[in-house]
């Protein structure tokens, strides 16, 4: 297994260039933040802790400087059809991202991008809710196990199951909406537009795909990601990816995030639907 680190979001980011900014932001509202001798947030403090002795990795997060890597030694081990596929995606520049075309994005395509995060942690539940595109994920904390492909309805963002090793929070997560390799005929269809994107580059991925993130808060302010994509009909072995998450400490919220209101990607592109 390959460890990687991975390309930041790129320019290929394209919903952020037509978005419009709001004049004004929820009041600031910082709860918790353990402060230093001067008075200044310490966010190499511990990390916080629940009732029951676990991490507690709640809060507000966005990818920072040093938050993922900008190089990926050999690239990515694509299937052919894969490479293929991500080829024509990237020479689009991006025309079918699916954060462009106001659809939900891929975990990973969540983990890096600039919006922030919120994690909501409960005994039986983490929520994950991206402000970018809205996106909202469930892990199951219950002791329920992972269905197998095909048992679940396939989601956006997959199913869930999540359990603690030791300090590290471990989310397997499969029965993904992807892009079947076999109706690939020499171009994109355009069933695939805005599907099985793990990357704003246009890597692709299928049904078949499983990730297994694993959530390390090292101090009250940093949280490690490595993320592990094991899909072997885009790719001839797996490989893990790592990213690092900072806390937003000043008391901020997420921006409510309507992808649909004032879109005008797919006007200015040409493609706006009837």
């Amino acid at each position: 297994m390959m460890k990687l680190s991975f390309v930041a979001a790129t320019s290929a980011i394209l919903l952020t260039a037509f978005a419009l900014p709001l004049d004004a932001q929820w009041p600031l509202h910082p709860v918790g933040v353990p402060k230093g001798a001067d008075g200044k947030p310490n966010l190499t403090a511990p990390a916080p802790r629940t009732a029951d002795g676990k991490p507690d990795l709640s809060g507000i997060w966005m990818i920072g400087a040093g938050g993922a890597g900008t190089g990926i030694p050999g690239g990515l081990p694509f299937q052919p059809w894969a490479a293929d596929l991500q080829k024509m995606r990237a020479a689009e520049g991006g025309l079918n991202d699916p954060d462009g075309l106001c659809l939900p994005q891929g975990l990973l395509q969540y983990h890096v991008d600039p919006q922030p995060l919120k994690i909501v942690q409960t005994p039986t539940q983490i929520l994950i809710i991206y402000e970018s595109n809205y996106g909202l994920r469930t892990i199951y904390m219950d002791g329920r196990t992972l269905p197998p492909l095909g048992q679940a309805q396939p989601f956006w963002h997959g199913y869930s199951v999540g359990r603690w090793d030791g300090d590290t929070l471990v989310v397997e997560s499969n029965n993904f909406r992807g892009v079947d390799p076999n109706e690939i005929r020499g171009v994109e269809p355009a069933s695939f537009h805005g599907v099985g994107w793990l990357d704003h580059r246009g890597s692709p991925y299928t049904q078949a795909m499983k990730v297994t993130e694993r959530f390390r808060r090292v101090n009250y302010g940093r949280l490690e990601i490595e993320f592990t994509v094991d899909d072997p009909k885009a790719y001839t072995k797996p490989f893990t990816l790592r990213v690092a998450q900072q806390i937003v400490p000043d008391g901020s919220e997420l921006i409510e995030f309507i992808c649909h209101e004032n879109q005008m990607f797919l006007k200015l592109t040409g493609r706006e639907r009837r």
